[in-house]
């Protein structure tokens, strides 16, 4: 791969997203990342009546405003679009006129830097509990979790013990709650850009409930929304077309995984299903602000050694995302997974990708953009502190030190 010198990267230049509408200033994109340290809507929370629904809080402001760029994009964590759709605490919604506010203050402080905000609609689907959302679980199918072991991640609320998701597997979604849970991300996406967001990207990765359609051995369907891929593909175009409809294709992104085992996502057919989805898209939508893919070869829970394995066992092991880049043609494709600041260079310049998304780095990094235009080291990141709620929230997560914070210290000392 050529390298280029930092600051004449191809990273640095402009892109125009939102079907030309957004001029951004460069290509390095805040990958939406679930931090839970939303506040909760009831100071109090006990087993008989637990808080449920957080909101958006000042350290949430500070914490976005310090990643803002003149002209950089900042894509939030996945936001819930209902009560029902919320997979873990401390995350806050849009669904209640307490959190439209929050995020409301978190927009205006982005636009105030010069920045532009997406919101991620994030639905976890079978992904959570009843004890979270005082709700059953809902999914493509009524599959229960087939790891027997395996504990949902945060004790409820009054509990000793991790519970087993097995023991609270999902109801099949009836195609009135289709209609509702459509219905719910729509009411989202319109109170998003009502209070100034400058456009909401669909989470359809990660195995949360687009995916849990999108996936064969979770979707066991034998209606119009599973049995085969272009079955299982209808209900994230149905409801990417109701989103369009709220609040126009340019202003709508999505989120896919097309080789992704996250959350019990073990999909056969995953070229032909994630093909017909992609072709679909871009005949209906073709001036979707952009789409967003993760790396074939990352992964949440495996190495890179063990997703080899399972690539290769389905014949997959050398799959990139160029056909995807082909099927979008000139739609702005952005790639998430394992980039930092030894393999990002020469890579916006090989044309496989329009920009990059990056996570860990970014939150570890407020400044992450000067330190690689400079040629800077990073910060590490802190792994323990990603995943609130803490009682010191700030800690890993707003305390990181900028470049010039460093220096001046250096000075000092």
């Amino acid at each position: 791969m050529t390298v280029i010198p930092h600051a004449d990267s191809k990273l640095f230049q402009p892109l125009k997203i939102a079907n030309g509408k957004i001029q951004l200033a460069h290509r390095v994109v805040l990958a939406p990342l679930t931090r839970n340290r939303g506040t909760p809507l009831k100071a109090e929370s006990t087993p008989e009546n637990p808080n449920r629904i957080w909101l958006p809080n000042d350290l949430m402001v500070e914490y976005y405003t310090q990643r803002t760029t003149q002209g950089g994009l900042l894509i939030t964590e996945g936001v819930p679009p209902s009560l029902e759709s919320n997979g873990m605490p401390g995350v806050p919604g849009i669904f209640i006129p307490e959190q439209v506010a929050g995020w409301k203050k978190i927009v205006d402080a982005v636009h105030a830097k010069g920045g532009f905000i997406y919101c991620q609609l994030w639905h976890a689907g079978r992904a959570t509990l009843p004890q979270m959302t005082g709700s059953p679980a809902v999914s493509s199918s009524a599959t229960p979790w087939d790891d027997p072991e395996e504990c949902y991640p945060y004790p409820p609320v009054g509990a000793k013990q991790p519970v087993l998701y097995s023991a609270h597997p999902p109801i099949e979604l009836t195609h009135d709650h289709i209609k509702q849970t459509i219905h719910d991300y729509c009411s989202a996406a319109k109170a998003a850009m009502d209070i100034g967001f400058d456009g909401v990207e669909l989470h359809g990765a990660n195995g949360y409930l687009p995916e849990q359609f999108l996936s064969s051995n979770i979707n066991k369907r034998t209606d119009e929304y599973g049995g085969t891929p272009e079955k299982r593909c209808r209900f994230v175009l149905e409801l990417m077309d109701a989103l369009a409809r709220t609040i126009g294709e340019e202003n709508l992104a999505i989120r896919l995984s097309p080789f992704g085992l996250f959350n019990q996502a073990r999909s056969e057919q995953r070229v032909e299903t994630w093909t017909y989805l992609c072709e679909s898209l871009k005949k209906a939508h073709p001036t979707l602000s952009y789409v967003s893919f993760i790396e074939p070869r990352y992964e949440q829970i495996f190495s890179e050694e063990a997703k080899d394995a399972f690539l290769k066992s389905w014949g997959l092991l050398g799959v990139d995302l160029s056909h995807f880049r082909k099927v979008f043609g000139s739609t702005p494709f952005f790639t998430a997974g394992g980039w930092n600041d030894t393999n990002c260079w020469g890579v916006i310049e090989s044309g496989k990708y329009d920009a990059l998304l990056l996570g860990r780095y970014f939150v570890s990094n407020p400044d992450i953009v000067e330190r690689l235009k400079l040629g800077k080291p990073f910060n590490e990141y802190d792994r323990s502190r990603f995943y609130g709620p803490f009682e010191d929230s700030t800690i890993g997560y707003t305390d990181y030190p900028t470049l010039a914070q460093q220096e001046a210290q250096a000075l000092k000392n």
